[in-house]
């Protein structure tokens, strides 16, 4: 069944008189483009097992940066911050939020603590109409004022990363106890900012009222999810533990989900340490990230009895883009010759065939393992866009989608390093003495920063590729809140990281690339990226009107980030490597955009039981 309203989608929709009189589409549901596939009278998401038992418990490894915490509130730029309380995947375990994500759709919302969206054509405003059973845990209503003071706060005083996101909101007001009101700038992303404002975890405003929301602190807050925050051992462990209570378990959007009653992240400063803690039966879930370790450290007991699983999750997702990002704001690598030499000094075969065992894929796209990566010569739409900037980009742009250099596996990386050497030497830099120097006549140095000695392995080689070129190239390892503190500062030269892109594109591609966060303390956008071409075509992307058009400018930007080197390119794998003890059941069809680990699957006694008397007998 197909449901077709104006410019949202929708079931069952009616026509209300909005404040300005407006013809306003009333909706369980917002996306930006096309239909919704659930109706108004939906029960519960197709991914989900209605009938999940609740129960048990589920411990994992954490797997956000940089691997500590010493805060409990996740909103703001101080301190580090657990994994659960923001809205990663699959959302915030502790906050409610207006509407939530259906992980088999790209980009639709659906209501939770508001049961509809009004919403005018042109989208220049919506309504959140709130349900009167909405809850924060302490029993007290969530009200339109707790919804308009989050907006204030996050905006103003959050994570720079919030100040981004709403820039564009140009006001949130109650219109009564449940019903709020947010007008968006006309000239600004409406087709995305109602989806936004959607998926904005809810804080209290009593609450805050009473604590500075400026402050680190390890106090739980108060909070309305289907968990809240139980033990907590800042750095090592925090646990959420179910609330049996929870006012939304059974909405449509809620049934078959979030079933553990307790949900614990360990932390361990190495990732060898959580192994070792892994296969004694510390914890039960962990994502491997390192190929070596997928391929020859899941041995012993627990393995051969297999207790212990693994899989390789699908994911329809964009990988998104894991590379070496380049601090351009330093002069010394502000020349695009400069980073297209530390491009081809890297060898990714080597290190794939010699220290990955083939497990990879080379990284040729912000948008990679996705239609949204920019492929073969620019279509007439793509150069369109691209143009006006043509003076200014390289000619690579207008020719074949980036592809990296390549070697031929064995190690010596001969021809690339000549061309390398080559790039510098247009950069107008020289050798002297063996060493090579910066048009400036200083020495040329670059300073790997990492936390993790995992990563030694990887960038030794290439610091010794760097070397043969005569650059200076090092290592400094920190421990993980001086990493933190200096990435925050942008007190680096190289570092690793990875951006994973949405299903449709918008604003938080200024965070990434807008030259208006290159020098915002915080700011997502890691190699300082400050390109005309890039604003607009971010601007393009976020005002696209059908998924058409967004995809053409996604591709060409994507043309212009790759050629300019502001990344060398590392790898990826279009899957998850999980292991895990086999105590837990999971729907037949996992959703396509999500792992659907935390929220879907569920404790099962009897596979729990069978592994603990086999141990019990060994």
């Amino acid at each position: 069944m197909i449901f077709r309203p104006l410019v949202l989608m929708l079931a069952a929709a009616i026509a209300v008189s909005s404040p300005s009189r407006a013809e306003t589409t009333v909706s369980h549901g917002l996306s930006a483009f096309g239909d919704l596939k659930y109706p108004a009278d939906f029960k519960h998401f197709d991914f989900v097992n209605p009938d999940a038992p609740k129960g048990g418990d589920l411990a994992l490894m954490n797997n956000l940066l940089p691997g500590t915490f010493d805060s409990l509130n996740a909103f703001i730029l101080q301190g580090d911050r657990p994994q659960g309380i923001r809205n990663e995947e699959p959302r915030s375990l502790v906050y409610d939020t207006l509407m939530t994500r259906a992980w088999d759709e790209p980009d639709a919302v659906y209501g939770l603590v508001a049961e509809s969206a009004g919403l005018p054509e042109d989208r220049t405003w919506v309504i959140f109409n709130l349900r009167k059973e909405a809850r924060w845990h302490d029993g007290t209503p969530i009200t339109a004022d707790d919804v308009v003071w989050t907006l204030t706060a996050l905006k103003e005083q959050g994570d720079p990363v919030y100040a981004v996101q709403l820039r564009d909101v140009e006001k949130a007001e109650a219109l009564g106890p449940r019903k709020v009101k947010f007008t968006f700038n006309p000239d600004g992303p409406v087709r995305d900012l109602p989806m936004i404002v959607a998926v904005l975890p809810i804080l209290s405003k009593a609450y805050y009222e009473k604590h500075d929301f400026n402050a680190v602190s390890l106090d739980p807050p108060l909070s309305s999810g289907p968990y809240k925050i139980g033990d907590v051992k800042p750095g090592q462990t925090i646990t959420y533990e179910r609330v049996k209570d929870y006012w939304a378990k059974d909405l449509p959007v809620s049934v078959g989900r979030f079933n553990f009653d307790k949900i614990r992240f360990e932390y361990f400063k190495e990732r060898s340490i959580g192994m070792e803690a892994f296969l004694a039966g510390t914890y039960d879930l962990r994502e491997e990230f390192t190929s070596k370790t997928w391929a020859t450290g899941y041995t012993g007991p627990a393995v051969e009895a297999g207790w212990i699983v693994r899989d390789t999750l699908p994911d329809r997702r964009p990988s998104g883009a894991q590379a070496f990002f380049v601090n351009s704001r330093e002069p010394k690598f502000q020349d695009p010759l400069i980073r297209k030499a530390l491009d081809y000094a890297f060898d990714f075969e080597w290190t794939n065939k010699v220290l990955f065992f083939g497990a990879y894929e080379r990284v040729t796209s912000m948008f990679e393992n996705s239609s949204l990566e920019a492929s073969g010569m620019p279509t007439d739409a793509e150069i369109a866009l691209l143009e006006p900037y043509r003076k200014d980009l390289p000619s690579s742009v207008f020719g074949p989608a980036y592809q990296p250099p390549k070697s031929d596996g064995s190690g010596s990386n001969r021809g690339n390093l000549r061309q390398a050497a080559l790039y510098l030497q247009r950069a107008g830099m020289s050798i002297k003495g063996g060493v090579m120097h910066l048009p400036d006549g200083s020495p040329f140095e670059i300073e790997f920063l990492i936390f993790e000695p995992g990563f030694i392995r990887i960038i030794e080689p290439y610091t010794e590729s760097l070397k043969r070129l005569g650059i200076q190239a090092s290592i400094r390892q920190v421990d993980a809140a001086q990493y933190t503190r200096r990435v925050k500062d942008f007190d680096f030269d190289i570092t690793t990281t990875r951006l994973t892109m949405p299903l449709t594109p918008g604003v938080e591609q200024r965070t990434y690339w807008g030259s208006e966060q290159a020098d915002v303390v915080g700011s997502r956008n890691l190699a300082g990226v400050k390109n005309p071409a890039v604003d607009s075509l971010i601007q393009t992307i976020i005002h696209a009107k059908t998924r058409e058009s967004l995809v053409s400018a996604v591709h060409a930007l994507d043309r212009v980030l790759m050629h300019s080197n502001y990344v060398v390119p590392q790898w990826y794998k279009g899957a998850h490597t999980v292991a895990w003890w086999d105590r837990f059941g999971m729907p037949e069809t996992p959703p396509p955009f999500a792992r659907g680990i935390i929220d879907l699957w569920w404790f099962d006694p009897a596979k729990s039981d069978k592994i603990d008397q086999e141990k019990k007998g060994k």
